[in-house]
């Protein structure tokens, strides 16, 4: 399953796929890149709704677009996030700077 965007009023979300792993995360970094820079999107809200799987590089891409729109003055969530995905974000540190809807 590839990666959706949906944008709407410069607010950008991303439809994870069922496993977000190097190949995913690399896309995800390259297209959302793209949009933000093309639409001036201030908020980027990651669905984890159909996400059983993350490794480092997923970890790596949400961090990077999290620095990208700080910088910016945006911001960036993520939403759906089930007990497996939520243990990733507190073994990394991300629970504290994504807000989790």
């Amino acid at each position: 399953m590839e990666c959706e965007y949906v944008l709407k009023n410069n607010v950008l979300r991303i439809l994870v796929p069922g496993e977000l792993d190097h190949h995913v995360a690399s896309q995800i970094q390259e297209e959302t890149d793209l949009l933000v820079g093309t639409y001036f999107i201030h908020r980027i809200v990651f669905d984890f709704k159909n996400t059983e799987f993350m490794d480092s590089s997923g970890i790596g891409v949400i961090l990077g677009r999290y620095k990208n729109m700080k910088f910016s003055g945006g911001t960036v969530e993520a939403e759906h996030v089930n007990e497996r995905i939520r243990k990733i974000f507190a073994m990394s540190g991300m629970e504290d700077l994504i807000k989790k809807g």
